[in-house]
């Protein structure tokens, strides 16, 4: 058995080293037709040290991102293969390909980054870190009550830019001597100002219901994930009625450490196409793409799990679900919405119809969303988060300025004086 599994991964071994030449060649040809990148252009840096499979992190940034780059020009440092072939593809941000360390050093020498943003913690970030005379400040990918919200890791980073009260109510009570008030920067959600995609079915007369679910995630503490436990009987129950659309949107990241999990990710999208197959009308959607946004726009409920789309759907000011996780290790932070969301338990999940029906009817739903609203993202009006996103990046602007101005002068008075150089010289002569 052992045999076996070791034979596996080798295999698997070979076949990620095969991937990553082959993206290694394709990166190198793409950048060598494309414009060079204007020494001494970028004020800005995205740093990004993942493979595609986490582009989800990067891809919400894309638009904040473009509107950020019309002020202060912006880069991706990719430092993955895979990641910087799927950067390419994409309407992104410019990529610079950064694989070593040694050509990342030789990038950053020719421009003048102030900022360094950091949309996650992969353990690759502390190479960017040993470079000073720069601001690093971690952005996330997402607002959410998972314990990866709270994390020590924090502290590693200059700033972090968090979405309101709420984060920074949380960092205060988890991390020990960590300065909120100087070290966060209220943004909101810049992302909800540019909700992206289009509807991919004309609008009828069913109840759409979004069904979002996370990974399965790789220890119990992070075991969020309702594929097994509530997904495929919600989804079944909501297919039978020819009443509801379901928008089926996995975490990309499906699978990867539960086969079984995969799988019943997989036996979703073919329930999913089997319906439709049976009823054209139905169009019920398995959406894999990378625009987010018209989903949250669209659908009369969501379903989702403990993740950053509990508070992307928050965002939206609709009604919601969350599902409880089975797992009694699973870690919920209950100070927050989660003490006062409609939570979806698995024994529930066949009876998804009523209970759906029963949010949307619920008369004080609206009231209680706006008051959370306000308390994770502040001021949601249109433009407002965008405005705050830009108002932090010039407050490390102006931060920049007065810390080079004061290293300049007291390098300057370091300096001897010319005269008593001289001097110096003539008494030692």
């Amino acid at each position: 058995m052992g045999f076996v599994s070791d034979a596996k991964k080798a295999v698997a071994l070979v076949r990620k080293a095969v991937n990553s030449r082959s993206a290694v060649i394709d990166v190198r040809r793409t950048l060598a037709t494309a414009p060079k990148h204007p020494p001494l252009h970028y004020r800005v840096a995205v740093y990004f040290a993942d493979g595609a499979v986490n582009m989800y992190q990067m891809r919400q940034w894309y638009k904040p991102l473009a509107e950020l780059g019309r002020t202060w020009p912006v880069v991706v440092l990719s430092r993955s293969a895979t990641g910087a072939q799927a950067l390419l593809a994409e309407d992104g941000p410019p990529v610079a390909f950064v694989p070593t360390v040694r050509d990342l050093e030789r990038f950053i020498a020719k421009q003048d980054i102030r900022v360094v943003l950091y949309v996650n913690q992969n353990t690759r970030n502390f190479q960017m870190f040993r470079y000073g005379r720069r601001w690093h400040v971690f952005i996330n990918h997402g607002e959410s009550d998972k314990m990866y919200m709270t994390t020590n890791q924090y502290k590693a980073y200059d700033y972090a830019m968090v979405a309101g009260q709420a984060a920074r109510e949380r960092l205060s009570r988890v991390l020990w001597d960590y300065d909120v008030e100087r070290r966060t920067l209220d943004i909101g959600r810049p992302q909800a100002d540019h909700y992206s995609g289009t509807l991919p079915y004309p609008p009828d007369d069913r109840t759409v219901v979004l069904y979002a679910p996370t990974w399965e995630g790789d220890r119990p503490s992070a075991h969020y994930g309702s594929i097994l436990t509530h997904g495929e009987a919600l989804v079944t129950a909501l297919l039978a009625t020819g009443r509801h659309r379901v928008v089926y949107r996995p975490h990309p990241r499906s699978g990867v450490v539960n086969p079984e999990y995969g799988a019943g990710n997989r036996r979703i999208v073919a329930a999913l196409a089997a319906a439709n197959a049976a009823d054209p009308t139905a169009q019920h959607i398995f959406d894999d793409g990378p625009h987010l946004g018209w989903q949250l726009a669209a659908a009369d409920v969501a379903i989702v799990d403990i993740s950053a789309m509990v508070y992307d759907r928050l965002a939206a000011d609709k009604p919601l679900m969350i599902t409880r996780p089975a797992d009694a290790a699973a870690a919920i932070d209950t100070h927050g919405y989660l003490s006062a969301c409609e939570w979806l338990d698995a024994a529930s999940a066949p009876d998804i119809v009523a209970e759906t029906q029963r949010v949307l009817d619920d008369p004080d739903a609206v009231a209680r969303l706006e008051q959370w609203v306000q308390h994770y993202f502040g001021d949601a009006a249109p433009g407002a988060a965008t405005a705050r996103f830009h108002g932090a990046v010039q407050h490390l602007m102006d931060e920049w300025d007065r810390w080079y101005a004061r290293s300049v002068e007291e390098t300057e008075e370091d300096e001897p004086d010319p005269d008593e150089a001289e001097l110096d010289d003539a008494v030692e002569g």
